[in-house]
């Protein structure tokens, strides 16, 4: 497999620490407020990543964290009166939903910030006794950048922009502009702090990483970690300070390689909330399958820029729907094995850094043959076998396909207008079995008139939106 490191800027094999495994660990959200396009995009991304990996037979071991102690979560609290454990856990409970509804794989270890302080503490101890961290009368610890020769090879770029460099407010006590806190000191009026040997305090945003992984994985002599992966905007300054950190308090890299996403736009706009155009993930789950959601964003590849536009969307539904009505072609069959060439086509697509671009024209051209050859022996059951386990492969690698054909083609209708179809269908049963067939058409017509289209089968009456 070949992937694109953001730190090398350029593809490069992807040969693990270990043979046969990867060990990855993708940053999470702050905790504060809804999950949001972005978010998605992101959790996504690397889904793929660990799919594919696992169809490979890499074994993976994931770990994503929760950011759940932050200035925005303390902000939270004293515009609503709730404590951080009832703001955080909410929006992670919500989180994990959404994901779930979007197919994303959970991690194997799903950390929260608040589980590691110790690790934290211990790190940062390690690096003052190293002489890379220092701490400030007032009990702040800041990370020293001078001691770290390295300083700036993973992102390539190193600015004094302050409020990235900490995410915490800060004094002048740091003796360069590029040092970072590690450790912040409570005031008097501060609600969330936490026992160190430094001060009583919190600890800063880059430090959590690096002391999860050092936690949570064992490495080799060089690496701690195959991949680390993030949205684009965490390269600098976060993932560039994580590295940092980890290099001079372990004396090896973080990370072998590195991997990003890039924005989430809407209208052409990077998603961002001082722009008043953050989309939240459970709105658009109200309005769109979560599948067809799902399918959409992941159909550019996940280094572009990501530009939401509906009507996009709907052309995804209708390329989604190739799938589905193929997959209703085959349904009432068995799996045998995926085709030979289909399969390595599609894993080659997938190992060229997630070409999903590539991937999705092996699917669509998979689906163009088969329905041809379908077509002229509708009865080639060895082609319908074969075909199931295609699309069951497709689920396996981009996680979509898996629904019931029939049902999926009932997106859309809300839930009055089923009663009214069902209602319908059941009239219209009655009417067949006392053989009053003149009723049984007229309601075949009014369904028909509704855009319903309907099949009759040994397990009863299916029916879906034309």
């Amino acid at each position: 497999m070949v992937i694109y490191d953001s730190a090398k800027k350029t593809k490069v094999p992807f040969v693990p620490i270990r043979e046969n495994e990867a060990s990855i660990y993708v940053c999470g959200p702050t905790v504060y407020d809804d999950a949001h396009l972005g978010h998605a995009r992101s959790a996504l991304s690397f889904d793929l990543l660990v799919r594919t990996l696992k169809v490979l037979d890499y074994k993976v071991k994931l770990v994503k964290n929760f950011t759940d102690v932050d200035d925005k979560i303390i902000n939270k609290m004293n515009e609503t009166g709730q404590s951080l454990a009832d703001i955080t856990n909410h929006f992670i409970e919500r989180y994990l939903y959404e994901m779930d509804c979007l197919g994303v794989l959970r991690g194997d270890i799903e950390p929260k910030a608040t589980e590691n302080i110790q690790q934290m503490s211990n790190m940062i101890q390690n690096l003052i006794d190293k002489e890379s961290a220092y701490l400030t009368p007032s009990g702040d610890v800041y990370f020293d950048t001078s001691k770290d020769s390295h300083y700036g090879s993973i992102s390539h770029k190193v600015t004094e922009d302050e409020e990235n460099q900490s995410r915490i407010n800060h004094n002048s006590e740091k003796q360069n502009p590029k040092d970072f806190a590690m450790w912040k000191a409570c005031s008097k009026d501060d609600s969330v702090c936490f026992d160190s040997p430094f001060s009583r305090g919190r600890p800063g945003w880059h430090i959590e990483c690096s002391a999860m992984i050092d936690r949570y994985f064992d490495g080799d002599e060089n690496y701690h970690i195959d991949i680390h992966a993030g949205g684009v905007d965490l390269l600098f300054p976060h993932h560039e300070n994580e590295a940092a950190q980890s290099r001079c308090a372990t004396g090896k890299e973080i990370a072998k390689y590195w991997m990003h996403n890039g924005f989430v736009q809407i209208a052409g706009d990077k998603m961002s909330k001082s722009l008043g155009n953050s989309f939240f993930l459970k709105d658009a789950l109200k309005i769109y399958d979560a599948e067809v959601l799902r399918f959409y964003l992941i159909s550019i590849h996940y280094r572009n820029d990501f530009n939401f536009v509906e009507e996009d969307l709907l052309s995804a539904k209708k390329r989604l729907d190739k799938l589905y009505r193929l997959k209703k072609r085959v349904a009432l069959g068995k799996a045998s094995i995926p085709n030979k060439d289909f399969k390595q086509s599609l894993l080659d697509a997938m190992s060229d850094d997630l070409n999903i671009s590539v991937a999705l024209s092996v699917i669509d051209e998979m689906i163009a043959s088969t329905n041809e050859e379908l077509d002229k022996n509708p009865k080639n059951k060895v082609l319908k076998k074969e075909t199931i386990a295609n699309i069951e492969l497709i689920g396996q690698l981009l996680g979509v396909g898996g629904k019931e054909p029939y049902s999926y083609f009932q997106i859309g209708i809300d839930d009055e207008v089923k009663s009214k179809i069902e209602a319908l269908l059941s009239k219209r049963d009655k009417a067949k079995k006392s053989k009053d067939f003149e009723t049984s058409d007229s309601i075949r017509d009014e369904l028909n008139a509704m855009d319903i289209a309907i099949m009759d089968t040994a397990d009863g009456t299916i029916w879906e939106k034309i």
